[in-house]
């Protein structure tokens, strides 16, 4: 599958070294978080973009198995990735509760056998089996969802505020979706491979930047509306690119935030667009999505500092836009084949050739 905004299957791909990341280990750390104090996770996120309500971000949060666990989970009211393990389960079911109306996407990591696992859904207990592991639940928050988990557990959670479906929606002239389908255990393909490749990202200490977040959160709205939205219309086709001045001012504010902490909201309103707008066109015009154009050009950028100046590898990683330099030499080596020493000393022989 291609999706509408440039995201192939091989999602894992799209990811650099940039996550907003923040582990919430021990009792202190998760009730906080459970109640819905935010504060103490977003200062950790350490990105100048992070304090926007609307930023996306993903956490890790880790239950030890002995505290207790309040009865409401509540989630922001952004695009946010939690990833919630237990050694040993809950103790009572866990009311879902978002501050704006947004769907919930919930994928199970590992089994649970059907006497460990319920569901509920405006009070109504939904009829479920054995819970085999990367099978989605798809809810809207306005049930509020209910569960409870009688065993060891590793979710993934997903909260995707209905403004942005809303918004994704029209673009793609499908007009305002009024309703989306329950779904309890769905083997659904694409949600597994989102997952399986943000999964290395979650609870890492370099991070994923809000940019890569937001073209994510694009591509999973895409998904949602078309597989679980009770749609009106059929989806009009897009052939336009970006016009010549949108390019330019597209490549100018990327480059200008080499390390990926603009918005792609920002970028399409300067365009005059709307963002899922932008980010097909973009994919029409460059080929690839903004993040992915971003990645690369971070790489050319390291490439020519490489072979033009004698700075150090650490000082290259940091003007380039990579967190540190391991970032780098893992991302350098996934585009390029080879490392940055090994690249740069080739080069600088002439024995090799990018």
């Amino acid at each position: 599958m291609v999706t509408p905004f440039g995201l192939e299957p091989a999602v894992a791909e799209m990811f650099g070294p940039e996550t907003p990341v923040t582990s919430c280990k021990g009792a202190i750390g998760h009730l906080r978080f459970l109640q819905g104090d935010y504060r103490a996770a977003e200062a950790a996120m350490d990105n100048k973009n992070a304090s926007s309500p609307e930023a996306p971000f993903t956490t890790l949060i880790q239950l030890d198995g002995r505290s207790p666990v309040p009865s409401q989970f509540h989630t922001p009211g952004s695009f946010t990735i939690i990833r919630l393990q237990s050694p040993a389960g809950l103790p009572d079911r866990i009311t879902k509760l978002s501050p704006v109306p947004a769907l919930l996407v919930s994928i199970s990591l590992k089994s649970l056998a059907s006497s460990s696992y319920q569901v509920w859904t405006a009070d109504k207990l939904i009829a479920t089996s054995i819970v085999q592991p990367f099978r989605s639940n798809v809810i809207d928050f306005d049930s509020q969802p209910r569960c409870w988990a009688g065993g060891a557990f590793d979710y993934v959670h997903y909260s995707v505020p209905r403004k942005g479906l809303d918004d994704i929606a029209e673009d793609l002239g499908f007009g305002r979706v009024s309703d989306y389908r329950l779904a309890v255990l769905e083997d659904d393909l694409v949600v597994a491979q989102i997952t399986k490749g943000i999964l290395p990202f979650l609870g890492r200490s370099d991070r994923l930047s809000v940019l890569a977040l937001d073209q994510l959160s694009l591509v999973l709205g895409a998904h949602l509306l078309q597989q679980y939205g009770v749609l009106q219309k059929t989806a009009r086709p897009s052939k336009g690119g970006l016009a010549p001045w949108q390019k330019r001012r597209a490549s100018e504010l990327l480059h200008e935030n080499m390390h990926g902490r603009i918005r792609l909201s920002d970028i399409a309103r300067e365009c005059g667009l709307s963002v899922s707008h932008f980010a097909r066109s973009f994919k029409i015009s460059f080929g690839t999505s903004t993040h992915q154009w971003l990645i690369q050009h971070r790489i050319d950028h390291a490439k020519q500092l490489m072979s033009q100046t004698s700075m150090s590898l650490i000082d290259i990683a940091i003007q380039s836009g990579f967190n540190d330099q391991a970032a780098f030499t893992r991302i350098f080596h996934q585009l390029v084949g080879v490392s940055p020493g090994r690249w740069r000393r080739h080069h600088m022989t002439g024995n090799f050739r990018a």
